[in-house]
């Protein structure tokens, strides 16, 4: 199991819809957990990309793929939900997810309305969004292109 997970990480990695073969975006990753959680969930055969606000948090993310079993299962970056964007020639997401970010959850409205046309627009046609706040998780649905 990834180092560090708690047991909310786990719930919650256990009621994502995981399918071998997808590229997952995590939303404020902070270190990494969850995302190294849900690789080993998937024996490495996915892509996930994590994205956090914060430097500290991404280059702590980085840091811990040094002891990782899949590493190249895993990326991160710096970036904000209402700031991300597909990088050129980077394949959109089958599925986002997101846990205690301000701009989804409620806590910031103008940024959530930003953000959920980012991620719609970075997912994929079949793409899904799932935050914290349900049983453990909730489905948001994204706006139209």
């Amino acid at each position: 199991m990834a180092a560090k997970a708690s047991q909310r990480h786990v719930e919650i990695a256990d009621a994502l819809p995981l399918t071998s073969g997808m590229r997952i975006l995590e939303i404020g990753c902070g270190p990494g957990v969850l995302a190294r959680l849900i690789a080993e969930r998937l024996s490495g055969a996915c892509f996930i990309l994590g994205i956090d606000r914060s430097a500290k948090a991404v280059d702590a993310a980085r840091a811990s793929l040094a002891a990782f079993t899949f590493p190249n299962a895993l990326s991160f970056r710096q970036a904000s939900a209402e700031e991300f964007a597909l990088g050129d020639g980077e394949d959109p997401f089958d599925l986002a997810v997101a846990i205690r970010v301000g701009a989804l959850d409620g806590r910031h409205p103008e940024a959530g309305e930003q953000a959920l046309k980012r991620i719609a627009a970075a997912l994929a046609p079949h793409g899904r969004l799932f935050i914290d706040g349900g049983k453990p998780l909730k489905e948001l649905a994204l706006p139209s292109a």
